[in-house]
């Protein structure tokens, strides 16, 4: 039976940085989605306002802003290679982020064969955000549901990595999980712990 690898961005793919932190650095506004950033962890806000709020920050983003943001930031070496070898094996690939889908989608041509983000209208904007298109941790495992259903497995052949409590849903719901620099929320939950600078290592941790 083939295997469904499921991916968490911020935090995981991305190193000790989020796509919404890479966003902001572009537009010089770090100390604003770092506020944001801290409410949303200490719970007082939600992932709708959290969205609501950051795109009334980026009113003057760019196509080029993005493509910069996604070029420049802190990634994991090796996850090119990694998906490949995935693909290779007969097996599925798949990225579900809470961060905007304009950013999220652009790993599709990393190789991912699926990549989810929270819904935002295209950039430049011209219109807002709806937040029911905003994801949750919780909607992670709706969309891990989904896309078994199009990769004809079950939640027993699927592998979650993931750094965060925006993982910890999806931990739950699958058999087998690496945390990847993981803060305490998900490294109790995980099959496997990983801290380090290259997915590849990671990825060797499921295949003993």
């Amino acid at each position: 039976m083939a295997r469904l690898h499921l991916f968490d961005l911020d935090g995981t793919l991305i190193r000790g940085s989020a796509a919404p932190v890479e966003l902001s650095r572009q537009l010089g506004l770090l100390e604003e989605i770092g506020e944001l950033e801290r409410e949303l962890s200490t719970g007082l806000i939600g992932p709708p306002q959290y969205a609501l709020r950051a795109h009334a920050l980026w009113t003057d983003l760019t196509v080029a802003h993005v493509a910069a943001a996604f070029e420049t930031a802190p990634w994991l070496t090796g996850i090119q290679e990694v998906w490949r070898e995935i693909r290779e094996r007969g097996d599925y690939c798949a990225v579900i982020s809470l961060s905007p889908s304009f950013f999220v989608e652009r790993l599709l041509g990393w190789g991912a064969h699926a990549a989810h983000g929270s819904r935002f209208p295209d950039v430049p904007f011209t219109r807002p955000v709806d937040p029911a298109g905003i994801l949750s941790p919780a909607a992670k495992v709706l969309v891990a549901d989904r896309l078994c259903t199009e990769f004809g497995v079950g939640r027993d052949d699927c592998v979650a990595y993931g750094d965060s409590l925006s993982d910890v849903d999806l931990f739950g719901a699958v058999p087998v999980s690496v945390a990847v620099n993981a803060d305490h929320h998900v490294a109790r939950l995980a099959t496997h712990t990983y801290a380090g600078g290259d997915l590849r290592e990671a990825y060797a941790l499921i295949q003993g």
